[in-house]
């Protein structure tokens, strides 16, 4: 399987995400502490069932193709399609002001839908073909039954604004992004 692919991200530890031949990702976990929850219900596990609930929700994402466990590396993985589109970090022409108004109120319907998306970023983020905007990177989120409370949604703005590119787009157009957000 990776054969011939391409590293797409790695760190001090080894490969992280790999593109394969076909167009296809692996995504590969570790587990960083000894004690650790990711033992019990690892982050490959969190990521299939992250992007199957927020499929289910109508929210583009991943669409996973198998789990693996990679004893030899002690590793877990997770083999997905991709989610066709471009990062809102990686537009051309950055985010206009229609865009920071839809986005904000993307950010609400998870907000009031209860996805509380630690990994919330504008790399994070695609603009799909079909003009819709959808996650990746999703298995570091929770999916509560109800709204988010007012903290979990000020912690989920301070994870998207903990990068200055992030910050600096949206405060471009703060005022269209707040006024999605009300809505």
């Amino acid at each position: 399987m990776r054969d011939g692919a391409t590293v797409i991200e790695k760190d001090t530890h080894g490969d992280k995400v790999l593109l394969l031949k076909d167009g296809t990702y692996l995504k590969l976990f570790r587990v960083k502490r000894l004690i650790s929850s990711a033992r019990l219900l690892p982050y490959s596990k969190r990521f299939v069932k992250n992007a199957r609930k927020l499929s289910q929700m109508g929210i583009p994402t991943v669409t996973p193709i198998e789990l693996y466990k990679i004893p030899s590396i002690q590793r877990t993985a997770v083999h997905y399609a991709p989610l066709q589109g471009t990062t809102l970090r990686k537009l051309p022409n950055g985010i206009d002001k229609f865009l920071a108004e839809r986005l904000g109120k993307f950010i609400r319907a998870l907000h009031d839908d209860g996805v509380y998306f630690r990994s919330l970023h504008l790399g994070n983020i695609v603009l799909t073909p079909e003009n819709r905007l959808g996650l990746i990177d999703v298995s570091d989120m929770r999916i509560y039954g109800k709204s988010l409370t007012e903290d979990l949604r000020l912690r989920n703005f301070e994870h998207l604004f903990r990068y200055d590119i992030d910050r600096n787009y949206v405060h471009s157009s703060l005022r269209e992004f707040t006024h999605g957000y009300e809505k």
